[in-house]
């Protein structure tokens, strides 16, 4: 079975059993929404971000974003399946970043902070740095590898100290040191993960963070 699911691309990091899943499939709990928390759905305040059917989803109206609140993390490799239900979604992942103060929007949200992985609705267009799988505003992937809305997609995110790598759908998109780009080398190498509302409708599952043993001396 195990062999079934990897195949289907439904197990992510956590398939070995050691990584540590950081939603439970049913609730929010460790999580905190951060910035826009409420919308309007029928009439009717609602939250934007909802567990429901093993999903963390996201109803994408505001600016904000959903912090895994329980730790910090340094050198670790972050799984996350997610779904744009919508056209021209848009979102994306926060990695080694700070609680975000909408008083102070730019000083702390991922992409100026740290980083944040973009995630967007521009399957097959050419890559920039405003393309998903991007360092936002920093990096561009080496190639377009999302799927377009509707369809689930699996990326994993690895930092190992200043070394970041991003594969997508089975593509490395991103693979850099840090410290070989000059707006980027005095990033953090320690911080929370969060999942990003920017606008758009998508859904995350298999969330879930192995942390990277390193080597010990004699």
């Amino acid at each position: 079975m195990t062999f079934l699911l990897l195949a289907m691309g439904l197990l992510g990091v956590g398939a070995d059993g050691g990584a540590t899943p950081l939603f439970d499939g049913r609730t929010l709990d460790g999580w905190v929404a951060e910035g826009a928390s409420e919308t309007t759905v029928d009439g009717a305040r609602a939250p934007v971000w909802v567990a429901e059917d093993g999903m963390i989803v996201c109803r994408g109206k505001g600016f904000g974003f959903l912090r895994y609140k329980e730790r910090e993390f340094d050198d670790f490799t972050l799984h996350v399946e997610f779904l744009m239900e919508t056209p021209k979604c848009n979102s994306g992942i926060g990695i080694r970043t700070r609680p975000f103060d909408p008083a102070d929007s730019r000083g702390t949200r991922p992409s100026i902070y740290s980083y944040e992985i973009q995630l967007i609705d521009d399957a097959g267009k050419a890559p920039d740095v405003h393309s998903t799988g991007s360092l936002y505003r920093y990096v561009a992937p080496r190639e377009s590898a999302v799927k377009p809305p509707g369809e689930w997609n699996a990326i994993d995110v690895t930092c190992d100290g200043p070394h970041v790598r991003v594969v997508l759908n089975g593509k490395t998109i991103q693979d850099v040191d840090q410290r070989d780009v000059e707006a980027i080398k005095d990033k953090p190498l320690r911080g929370y993960v969060c999942l990003q509302n920017h606008g758009g409708n998508i859904a995350f599952r298999a969330i879930e963070v192995r942390e990277l043993k390193k080597p010990t001396g004699r």
